[in-house]
């Protein structure tokens, strides 16, 4: 049939084929509907519970921060561990080397001044590392502490050294 008019041509029924075509691909379009829904939802989840663990972990970020400044200004440390280290290199040594004053077994005792001395603050991890990140001057206020035990107090110009095994006195003769 070439030519059908309009509104008295009955269509012909689909065959099996045609039909099966046709709910197979209208099941498809639901199915791609369905899958597109689902996604915007688990989209609009992660959107939302991103938001919510940002603004969770800038709460404990800020609450950690006012805990450690308090802390901080209510247990100010005014003491700072001392390392004996020789000079020019920093290296640390035991400390009966800055408290006796002598070079060692294979080097020469240097009358004018002992080649070691005492490094505060900062971080060292022990004999024969090198001392970082401190300063070779006691900061003003602060008691050093040597591993040792030796307590280092800086008062105006003066540094004074005393724990236990020190002595201070002297003899005078008259």
């Amino acid at each position: 049939m070439r030519w059908q008019e309009p509104g008295v041509t009955t269509p012909r029924p689909p065959t099996v084929a045609e039909a099966r075509q046709r709910d197979k691909a209208r099941k498809a379009r639901e199915a791609a509907e369905q899958w597109a829904a689902l996604q915007e939802e688990k989209r609009e989840q992660r959107k939302a519970t991103g938001r919510k663990v940002l603004i969770g972990s800038v709460a404990v970020v800020g609450v950690v921060g006012a805990v450690a400044l308090g802390y901080h200004l209510l247990h100010q440390d005014d003491e700072v561990a001392a390392s004996c280290v020789k000079d020019g290199t920093n290296e640390v040594v035991p400390d009966e080397y800055c408290s006796r004053g002598y070079a060692g077994s294979h080097s020469t005792f240097i009358y004018a001044g002992s080649p070691y001395r005492y490094y505060y603050g900062g971080s060292s991890g022990g004999i024969g590392t090198i001392a970082r990140g401190g300063t070779i001057e006691i900061p003003k206020g602060t008691t050093a502490k040597t591993k040792s035990g030796t307590s280092i107090t800086k008062s105006g110009s003066s540094v004074s050294r005393g724990g236990f095994g020190s002595k201070s006195g002297g003899s005078s003769g008259s």
